[in-house]
C-alpha cells in the first residue's frame, strides 16, 4: 500500500520560497508520477505541478509556472515542489498525490494521497 507524507509547510512573507517535501513508503518512487495539488479555504483542490516516474515529464498549472519547480530524489523515496516568489494566492493546503499514468491533471487518477501540509503567505 502506497502511503505518502508531505512536510515542509509553514508561513512566509511575499516573495518567499519554501520547499515541501513529499515521502513515500509501499513503493519505490521511479516506479510511480507524483503530483502535487493545494486546496485553499473554501475552494475546491486545484492542480498545482507534476512530474512522471523518469522525470523527464513535467507539467504545471499556468498560476504556478515559472515560480514552482518539482524535483524527485528516487534513492530517497521523496519527491519535492519547491515554490519561490509565493504571493498571498498561493495560500493554500498542499497535497502530493501518487499516479500510474501521465493523467497528471485528473484527480481520480491518482491512487493515493498524503494529508496535506499549511502553506501560508502574508502580504
Amino acid at each position: 500500500q502506497v502511503e505518502l507524507v508531505e512536510s515542509g509547510g509553514g508561513s512566509v512573507q511575499a516573495g518567499g520560497s519554501l520547499r515541501l517535501l513529499c515521502h513515500a513508503s509501499g513503493v519505490l518512487m521511479r516506479n510511480i508520477g507524483i503530483g502535487w495539488f493545494r486546496q485553499a479555504q473554501g475552494k475546491e483542490r486545484e492542480f498545482v505541478a507534476a512530474s512522471s516516474w523518469h522525470d523527464d515529464e513535467t507539467t504545471y498549472a499556468d498560476s504556478v509556472k515559472g515560480r514552482f519547480r518539482v524535483s524527485r530524489d528516487n534513492p530517497r523515496n521523496t519527491a519535492y515542489l519547491f515554490l519561490n516568489d509565493l504571493k498571498p494566492s498561493d495560500t493554500a493546503i498542499y497535497y502530493c498525490a501518487a499516479i500510474r499514468s501521465s493523467y497528471f491533471h485528473l484527480e481520480n487518477m491518482y491512487e493515493s494521497w498524503g494529508q496535506g501540509t499549511q502553506v501560508t503567505v502574508s502580504s
